[in-house]
């Protein structure tokens, strides 16, 4: 692997950092969105750090004002307020800024997956059936056991007829066996 890029489990450390970070960054201090009150309108809020910390609220920074948020729309129109002047949850992160890090988080998150499933398949696709490498080492082998029994035999029909030739053998038809005493 090369020293310039970075390994597996160093790049999904930092995904799962960036997504906390982005999560805490929500909380706002450790207090959860909440929605305005019930009867309290979000045109009633004159500031930003009154009106985003309700769920219900968008502040828009072109307009100074607190509307209602869109909920018919996952993305406020650009006719109510830009997408780049919008805040919703916290007044330091405008909604491209929000779009842009969630769709890295996602795509990070996707790639791993599928990138975990190839891995996993490709290996186990591997270990079923052996290697080209494995099977030409295991025909050499096969060749290389054949040409040694096949000397074998030779060199043990050799040794029978020098055997033989001599009378070593206990072989009653040979012409030359010893005589016994009986």
């Amino acid at each position: 692997m090369s020293p310039l890029l970075p390994d597996r489990a160093s790049l999904t450390a930092s995904a799962l950092c960036a997504a906390v970070l982005l999560l805490a960054s929500l909380a706002d201090q450790g207090e959860c969105q909440t929605t305005a009150p019930p009867g309290v309108r979000c045109s009633t809020y004159k500031n930003c750090d009154g009106c985003v910390p309700h769920a219900k609220c968008l502040w828009c920074f072109a307009t100074n004002n607190c509307t209602d948020y869109p909920v018919t729309w996952l993305l406020p129109p650009a006719s109510l307020c830009p997408l780049s002047q919008a805040r919703w949850g916290v007044c330091w992160l405008n909604f491209e800024a929000l779009i842009i890090a969630l769709a890295v988080v996602a795509g990070t998150i996707l790639i791993s997956i599928v990138f975990c499933c190839c891995c996993c398949c490709c290996k186990t696709r591997r270990s079923g059936r052996p290697d080209r490498d494995e099977e030409r080492f295991a025909r050499k082998r096969e060749e290389i056991r054949q040409r040694a029994e096949e000397r074998k035999v030779e060199r043990q029909t050799r040794h029978d007829e020098i055997r033989r030739k001599y009378g070593l053998m206990g072989d009653s038809d040979h012409p030359y066996s010893k005589f016994e005493n009986e």
